[in-house]
């Protein structure tokens, strides 16, 4: 999944960058909020990671400039503002969740997942798919009685699939959800990674739609 974290200090931007690769995430990375504002309406990104004190727009009038113009991509507020009347304001202009720095990575990623899962309409933590099912926090899959874990761009790539069963992805879906501005994608990095994942699973866990792209079964 290809996220855009909005923080303008460094540090704790290179951090949570770290943190979130290292979790299957590909990541964006802008530093103001007029940057903020125009990746988010040329780009797609599947959630936003949101400062508030940002240089040249504040983090706020970012979220209430996305939401009157009727995006509705995922947004968690990341901040040091902790008072209610902050939290309150944020929530209130269409934000999804709101955490407070400094704060846990892991709990971020809790949060960053829960936040996925009410927006693709999903109530459980593990997504399903006819047989096969994908935990994001543990980047196990299971195809039936087979269950393997997967590498982190083999779970991005099938978690991207699984969140919408029955839709087509194409080349380009998949390489925009799984790598990021500055990773280079070689031309054969989506067919390897099925590859992988069907070895791993079986040839039946990800169907391929000639000259179209691929797909996960939504069948119960």
């Amino acid at each position: 999944m290809r996220l855009l974290l909005v923080e303008d200090d460094p540090m704790i931007a290179e951090a949570v960058t770290i943190a979130l690769r290292n979790a299957a995430y590909a990541v964006d990375w802008v530093r103001d909020g007029v940057s903020a504002a125009a990746t988010i309406a040329h780009d797609e990104h599947q959630a936003v990671l949101l400062d508030l004190g940002l240089p040249r727009k504040d983090g706020l009038e970012v979220l209430r400039q996305l939401r009157q113009s009727g995006n509705s991509v995922p947004v968690v507020i990341i901040t040091a503002r902790d008072g209610v009347e902050d939290r309150v304001k944020g929530l209130d202009l269409g934000a999804d969740d709101y955490v407070v720095k400094p704060f846990d990575v892991s709990e971020l990623l809790a949060r960053l997942r829960a936040v996925v899962r009410r927006r693709g309409g999903q109530a459980a933590a593990v997504l399903y798919s006819g047989k096969v099912n994908l935990d994001p926090a543990t980047h196990e899959a299971r195809n039936g009685e087979v269950a393997a874990m997967l590498s982190a761009r083999e779970f991005s790539l099938l978690h991207a699939l699984m969140l919408r069963p029955g839709a087509i992805l194409t080349r380009a879906d998949l390489e925009g959800r799984i790598y990021g501005w500055n990773e280079e994608v070689e031309s054969n990095a989506v067919d390897f990674l099925i590859h992988g994942i069907r070895k791993k699973l079986g040839a039946d866990v990800i169907r391929n739609i000639r000259g179209a792209g691929w797909m996960v079964d939504n069948s119960k």
